[in-house]
C-alpha cells in the first residue's frame, strides 16, 4: 500500500477491532511516519451520526480552540479580516468566534449548521485570511485532495490533530485514545515529519506546538511565538485580548438575522 502523503511504501503495522465489529489493518510509512488504515469500507456506518456520540469534549474543545485562535489572529493576522471554519460541524466554533468579535463563517458539507445559521461560507472570488480546521485532518480519506480544497479558500490553515507518539509500537498504540476505535472515524494519523512533507508538497511553511495545534502558511513566523500563543489561554493573553478592541457580534448578528 502506498502512503497517502509521501507515496512511499506503507507496511502493515497493526490489526485491531473498531466499532466492536470490524477487524481493520493499519499501515505505517517508514519514510514519513504517517499511519493509515486499509480502505475504510465502514465509513458510511461510522458517519450515521456526523459527530460521534463519544465526543463528550466537543464544547470544551471548541472553547479552548476559540481562545487559541483569538490569540493567533490578534497577534499574527488582521483582526478585521474575514475568516472561515472549515469542517465546522454544528457551527459551535463559528458562533463562539463571532461572539468574541471576529468575522467568521462556517463550511461543512457533511454536517448540519445548527449554531451559525446565516453565516455560511460566502466568499467566491477572494480568499479568507485564515481557515481553521479542527479535528478533521484525521478524518480525511484523501488527505492531499481535501487539504488542497482548503487552500483554494485561503493561504493560511490553522488546524488541530494529535500527533503520533514519538515512540510507537503496535502494542502501545492499541491504548492510544486518538485511534478512535469506538467510532471508526479516525482513519489517518500524522507524525511531525508527515506534516512537514505536507507543507513541502503545497509549498508552505509548517509551524506546530509539537502536539496538537499546527499552522500551514507562507508567512515567516517565529516558531517560539506560535508555540507560546498556543499555550497562552492557560494564562493571561485571552483575558487581555477580550478587553481590547474586539467588539462582539452577538447583538449585531441577531439584528441581521431578524431582518432576513
Amino acid at each position: 500500500m502506498n502512503c497517502k502523503i509521501c507515496k512511499k511504501n506503507a507496511e502493515f503495522f497493526l490489526k485491531t477491532t473498531i466499532m466492536k465489529k470490524y477487524d481493520v489493518s493499519y499501515f505505517l510509512c517508514k519514510n514519513c511516519g504517517f499511519i493509515q488504515t486499509e480502505e475504510p469500507y465502514w465509513l458510511k456506518e461510522a458517519y450515521n451520526d456526523p459527530i460521534n456520540t463519544s465526543d463528550t469534549g466537543i464544547f470544551t474543545r471548541n472553547i479552548l480552540c476559540s481562545k487559541i485562535t483569538s490569540n493567533i489572529i490578534y497577534f499574527l493576522f488582521n483582526k478585521k479580516d474575514v475568516f472561515l471554519d472549515y469542517a465546522g460541524g454544528y457551527g459551535i466554533f463559528t458562533r463562539i468566534m463571532r461572539d468574541i468579535g471576529f468575522d467568521f463563517y462556517w463550511n461543512d458539507p457533511y454536517c448540519q449548521n445548527i449554531f451559525a445559521k446565516g453565516f455560511e461560507d460566502k466568499l467566491e472570488n477572494k480568499k479568507y485570511a485564515l481557515a481553521t480546521c479542527f479535528e478533521a485532518f484525521e478524518h480525511f480519506e484523501k488527505p492531499l485532495e481535501q487539504i488542497e480544497s482548503i487552500f483554494k479558500k485561503t493561504e493560511n490553515i490553522l488546524f488541530s490533530t494529535e500527533l503520533l507518539p514519538r515512540k510507537i509500537s503496535s502494542e502501545k498504540i492499541q491504548s492510544w485514545r486518538y485511534l478512535g476505535r469506538e467510532h471508526g472515524q479516525h482513519i489517518c494519523f500524522y507524525s511531525k515529519k508527515s506534516l512537514q512533507y505536507l507543507s513541502e508538497i503545497f509549498g508552505y511553511k509548517l509551524y506546530s506546538n509539537g502536539y496538537y495545534f499546527h499552522l500551514l502558511t507562507k508567512r515567516d513566523l517565529n516558531p517560539f511565538i506560535f508555540k507560546f500563543l498556543c499555550l497562552s489561554p492557560n494564562y493571561y493573553f485571552f483575558r487581555i485580548l477580550s478587553a481590547l478592541r474586539v467588539k462582539s457580534k452577538t447583538r449585531p448578528d441577531s439584528l441581521l438575522i431578524s431582518k432576513k
